[in-house]
C-alpha cells in the first residue's frame, strides 16, 4: 500500500471515530443549553405578561372611550367627509352612517353640520 491511501483511511477512520465519541457529548450539551434559554426565556416572558397585567388593571379609562377621545382629535380625511355626505343624501340615518364610516354617531354629526347639512 502507498502512503497516501493508508493515511486516507487513517484519516476517514478518526473523522469516524470522532463523530461517534464527540455525538453524546455535544448533544447533551446542547440540550442543557437549549433548556437554560428555554427557561430564561420563559421568565421574562412572565415578567413581561406581569407588567402588562398591572398596566391594564391600573388604567382608568375603557379601551373603547380611548378610541373615541383619539377619534375627535384626528381630523377626518376628505374622502371619508364626502362619503357620509352622499350617504347623508341618499337617506341613511346617522347611525348606518357611523357604522359603514367607523365613526362615532357624534362625529359624524359634527363632519355634516361642519358641510352646512342640517341634521
Amino acid at each position: 500500500m502507498s502512503l497516501p491511501i493508508v493515511l486516507m483511511i487513517i484519516g476517514i477512520a478518526a473523522l469516524i471515530v470522532s463523530i461517534f465519541a464527540g455525538t453524546k457529548q455535544t448533544s447533551t450539551d446542547e440540550i442543557e443549553q437549549v433548556s437554560i434559554s428555554l427557561h430564561q426565556e420563559t421568565s421574562h416572558l412572565k415578567k413581561r405578561l406581569k407588567a402588562l397585567e398591572e398596566e391594564l388593571m391600573l388604567e382608568p379609562t375603557p379601551i373603547t372611550q380611548a378610541l373615541r377621545t383619539a377619534d375627535t382629535t384626528k381630523p377626518v380625511h376628505s374622502i371619508i367627509v364626502s362619503q357620509i355626505t352622499a350617504l347623508h343624501g341618499q337617506g341613511y340615518s346617522i347611525e348606518e352612517i357611523s357604522k359603514r364610516s367607523s365613526l362615532t354617531t357624534d362625529r359624524v354629526l359634527s363632519v355634516l353640520r361642519s358641510k352646512g347639512v342640517h341634521v
